[in-house]
């Protein structure tokens, strides 16, 4: 498995399980339990959820399915990388911690790895770096960071008293909206920090878009593999898919062993152009 490298020198898995949608329907939670219990079975060990998911659903099935695979004793604690994220209208000093309690009891977890601020909102990013501190001070979680923050929000968050301490940003980046390769990545690989990467498969559609198929087929891979493996391939990147079935979650794991070649790549160029410009940064 390919890896990426924190700010403070972690290095963890650049491949990651997505859990948005998950939590919604309590007739689809024991699935979305037992489908998370055969992705861990089957490899995956960094996953991302957020309190916003199923208003707070996702992180409840994600917390049953830790506990299950933890009491089965095929995995420990430690193997997992475990990512959640606080919503802008919680993320005052005090909000912050309450509802970092509060994921981590749907979680069933001690400590949370990484823990976000979902997009900037109202309150002040001095209260919110705040209680960051004040949560990795108790031992509640490892690293923290941020999600949909372009450029400019990156270098307030930066003169920000203890800014400097972000460990990751994480945007939506696919081959089809490649808008963060103009400024937002390279400063990002400047300090080192990894660009995890939502709607990597652009909600599915890039595993049905009919200019990859013949680029698939040339590297024996399936659309979303290609797609995959080139957001894999770009240096200090992450990406976190989200899948259920079974089927999925192997083929998006198996794409973490593909490698492309410069042919392939100037090909995927030519389908998906590199920014020439300024562009909004891409959200769902």
């Amino acid at each position: 498995m390919r890896t990426v490298m924190l700010p403070h020198g972690e290095e963890i898995p650049a491949l990651g399980l997505g859990t948005w949608r998950m939590g919604e329907s309590a007739t689809a939670h024991g699935p979305e339990v037992a489908a998370l219990r055969t992705a861990f079975e089957i490899g995956w060990r960094v996953v991302d959820t957020a309190e916003m998911y199923g208003d707070g659903g996702a992180e409840t099935v994600l917390g049953e399915a830790l506990d299950q695979a933890l009491r089965a004793g095929a995995v420990a604690r430690d193997d997992f990388f475990v990512v959640s994220k606080v919503l802008p209208q919680n993320a005052s000093a005090r909000g912050t911690l309450e509802a970092c309690e509060r994921s981590l009891r749907r979680l069933n977890l001690a400590c949370i790895d990484l823990y976000l601020l979902h997009w900037r909102g109202a309150h002040p990013l001095e209260a919110t770096v705040g209680a960051m501190e004040t949560l990795q001070q108790r031992g509640w979680i490892r690293h923290w960071g941020v999600s949909n923050f372009d450029k400019d929000d990156m270098l307030e968050l930066m003169a920000v008293p203890g800014g400097a301490a972000c460990a990751a940003n994480q945007v939506y980046y696919s081959l089809s909206e490649r808008g963060v390769e103009y400024d937002l990545l390279p400063w990002q690989r400047v300090r080192q920090m990894p660009l995890m990467a939502y709607c990597p498969l652009d909600r599915g559609a890039l595993g049905r878009h009919p200019s990859l198929a013949a680029l698939a087929e040339r590297v024996s891979a399936t659309p979303a593999q290609v797609a995959l493996a080139w957001a894999l391939g770009q240096p200090g990147v992450m990406a976190l898919p989200k899948a259920v079935r079974a089927a999925h979650l192997r083929e998006n794991l198996a794409a973490a062993e593909i490698s492309l070649d410069a042919s392939a790549r100037s090909t995927l160029d030519r389908l998906f152009p590199v920014p020439r410009r300024k562009q909004p940064l891409a959200m769902t």
